[in-house]
């Protein structure tokens, strides 16, 4: 190719042309090399943001989660206990570190959940341990159902493809005719927070090749959107309406993410009134569902970039540093497995390992 460049021709030419070629041909290699740095830099800056500190913290909480893994390859305990949507979050975050089913450090422990949750498939594709506690049975099969598909594209397992197929099935033919999902499959209602756990369920699955139906996409997309509050932030249910909240409003902005939604209002409004709750050292704010709303909001923050990420990583990362438990874990009244497999997620967001996380 530099045979071609005139400049390197054999033929004479006059100085002030041939020094015009030079100049030209720096710009062009200066150009390409700052492209090819600028296309790489923020998933190096990201990187960066994992300190020391930070990688014993994600070293320990593993070690710990992994040792909580029941004897049936559930996670959870006491009413908790053999939770799928607990289940599936403990393997993605082991899964974040870059193990999956049957290779890497805890490559058995998240095969391990695997098999648990395709014995959990009912014959309707519902994941749902009936001996088990939930919230709300739906955020654990999106949960459940988000692993299995994540699980899928890396791993192309027959059995899995079959349930999880179904499981993709039940969430599409749930779905509530406003556009949204609700606690239980039955298309009564809808509100905000069990919808973000189906539309990144079946925004894994349509990433690992299952098909997933561009109405469904689009009438969630519908149901976000109207979702949204006057200060940028999300109301619970368009039925009740009601105030925005930190959770509810990160996993509104995800929402859109997911379905397909990369710029616009909904999303400029929403980083914006998610900065109120940027962490600050020494500041405690009553934040419900804590862990649950970080998850969300980390990955809103990482999909918006920019000087958003850059502030807010940092924050949450020193946030969850302190709020470890020496042994390893982080506490919540939900489970000691939930709380640690949501943090973890959190801290290693710039890891980039999963997919359905990636810009």
């Amino acid at each position: 190719l530099i045979s071609d460049v005139p400049f390197f021709s054999p033929t004479p030419m006059p100085n002030k042309l041939r020094l015009a070629w030079l100049v030209l041909f720096v710009l062009a290699c200066s150009f390409s090399s700052a492209m090819a740095q600028d296309d790489s830099d923020p998933e190096k800056t990201a990187a960066a943001m994992l300190t020391p500190e930070a990688r014993q913290t994600i070293t320990r909480g593993l070690e710990w989660l992994a040792e909580q893994q029941n004897h049936d390859g559930s996670f959870g305990s006491g009413q908790y206990r053999g939770n799928v949507g607990v289940t599936g979050l403990a393997g993605l975050a082991m899964m974040a570190s870059g193990s999956t089913p049957g290779r890497g450090p805890y490559g058995e422990q998240v095969g391990r959940c695997v098999d648990y949750l395709l014995a959990h498939t009912q014959q309707n594709g519902y994941i749902k341990a009936p001996d088990s506690s939930s919230y709300g049975p739906m955020y654990g099969h999106g949960f459940a159902t988000l692993f299995l598909a994540q699980s899928y594209g890396m791993t192309r397992r027959p059995e899995l493809r079959e349930k999880l197929s179904k499981a993709v099935k039940l969430i599409v033919d749930s779905q509530h005719e406003n556009g949204g999902w609700r606690y239980h499959p039955d298309r009564r209602d809808a509100d905000i927070s069990v919808t973000i756990c189906q539309v990144m369920a079946l925004r894994s699955a349509r990433n690992a090749g299952l098909y997933v139906p561009k109405e469904t996409l689009d009438r969630c997309i519908g149901y976000v959107k109207a979702s949204r509050n006057p200060d940028g932030g999300f109301m619970y249910t368009l039925a009740q309406g009601g105030p925005s909240e930190f959770g509810r409003s990160a996993a509104g902005v995800v929402a859109l993410n997911m379905a397909g939604v990369y710029e616009g209002d909904e999303l400029q409004e929403g980083i914006a009134y998610l900065m109120q709750f940027l962490p600050e050292k020494g500041v405690k704010r009553r934040i419900r569902y804590p862990h649950y709303s970080h998850y969300y909001a980390v990955q809103a923050m990482w999909q918006a970039g920019g000087p958003a990420w850059d502030k807010w990583f940092p924050a949450v990362r020193d946030e969850m540093i302190l709020a470890q438990q020496p042994n390893g874990p982080w506490i919540s009244p939900y489970g000691n497995d939930y709380a640690t497999a949501m943090a973890l997620i959190v801290l290693q967001m710039p890891v980039n390992q999963l997919p359905i996380f990636q810009r």
